[in-house]
């Protein structure tokens, strides 16, 4: 416990419209010692999410505001190194909202340990955390897509479109997912298994839909809103779902861009409901159960996108918000003595 350094990444400006390297601050001092209740955490893998781009803003949501001059708020896996917590004891491996720092304390809310056997420690944080549980909830709760179906999720190599699409397939749906770059519409289709892909930077995207979507569409996974939003509108079918989970096209704006015409949810009577995924707490053991099954089965399939080094955590989160990850986008910050060397 002696002589531990402590770097963490602060929030040192709200930002106005896209973040910049200014707005963080790293910085380094001597790591806390656990009192009673508590233990001492050591960060392996650090997640990055669209999420944290709202929390920077100083602005009544879902969640409160990150502080100014506190470490980023996110979730991270963690070794526990020194405990007074009987829950949690030295050596124990817990996944948490302990935000952007190499080292963490803790009293156990929000934790939850994890078996470094059932899968490795960072899917945690991508296909059996958050973002698997929110296309679980988002798709099959929300969407409850139905055989036969045609499901479009946007951002389709992404943490929450990845999953949703496969989610799709195992119930029986046809999968279309909407992507920036070839290489990642390839992934989807080859790798996890989507029916279509379509590259919204490299043609017309209502033409391309509707080619993908012969039957038209019947539930839409919204990660983006604008124009994606705007194209799936004018072919959803009657009755339509539309799980709204995130909004990244204008999470940068500095005023809200003209919204698609709603009129074709009201002449298809379709249901569009934002939803966030912490409401769906009670839903997480049946996650965890399915997500695990499909995973060993080779059914459910991870892609991880891993960034080595604290330090370069702002720099990977502004390339998140332009699209520039591939998988679900992951800080290393410390050791994973899980993983055996080659």
């Amino acid at each position: 416990m002696q002589n531990l350094l402590n770097r963490q990444v602060l929030l040192r400006s709200r930002p106005k419209g896209e973040p910049r390297i200014s707005d963080f601050e790293l910085v380094e001092s001597p790591a806390p010692s656990p009192g009673e209740g508590e233990f001492l955490c050591r960060t392996i893998y650090l997640s990055l999410d669209p999420y944290m781009r709202g929390r920077m803003n100083d602005v009544k949501s879902y969640a409160q505001p990150a502080e100014l001059g506190k470490p980023m708020v996110g979730g991270a896996v963690s070794e526990v190194i020194a405990s007074s917590h009987p829950a949690f004891p030295t050596g124990s491996f817990v996944v948490g909202p302990t935000g952007w720092q190499a080292y963490a304390l803790s009293r156990g809310a929000g934790m939850r340990k994890l078996d470094p056997k059932a899968a490795p420690l960072s899917t945690a944080l991508g296909v059996l955390g958050m973002p698997g549980m929110t296309a679980y909830v988002g798709l099959l709760d929300i969407g409850q897509p139905k055989p036969g179906e045609t499901v479009v999720v946007s951002a389709a190599a992404g943490a929450v479109g990845s999953v949703v699409g496969q989610l799709a397939k195992i119930r029986g749906c046809r999968a279309v997912g909407v992507a920036g770059a070839p290489a990642k519409c390839e992934f989807v289709v080859k790798e996890l298994g989507f029916d279509a892909c379509v590259n919204y930077r490299a043609e017309p995207l209502v033409p391309a839909l509707q080619k993908a979507c012969p039957t038209g569409i019947d539930v839409y996974f919204d990660n983006v809103g604008g124009d994606v939003l705007a194209a799936v509108l004018r072919l959803i079918n009657p009755f339509a779902r539309i799980p709204l989970c995130g909004l990244i096209s204008q999470y940068n704006v500095t005023e809200l861009p003209p919204g698609p015409n709603p009129f074709p949810l009201l002449v298809n009577r379709a249901l569009i409901r934002g939803f966030i995924v912490s409401d769906h707490a009670d839903r997480f053991a049946d996650f965890h159960r399915d997500a695990t099954q499909w995973l060993r089965e080779g059914r459910l399939r991870y892609r991880e996108d891993i960034v080595v080094g604290l330090e370069n955590a702002p720099e990977a989160f502004l390339g998140l918000l332009r699209g520039r990850n591939f998988g679900k986008l992951v800080v290393r910050v410390g050791d994973d003595l899980t993983v055996k060397s080659c």
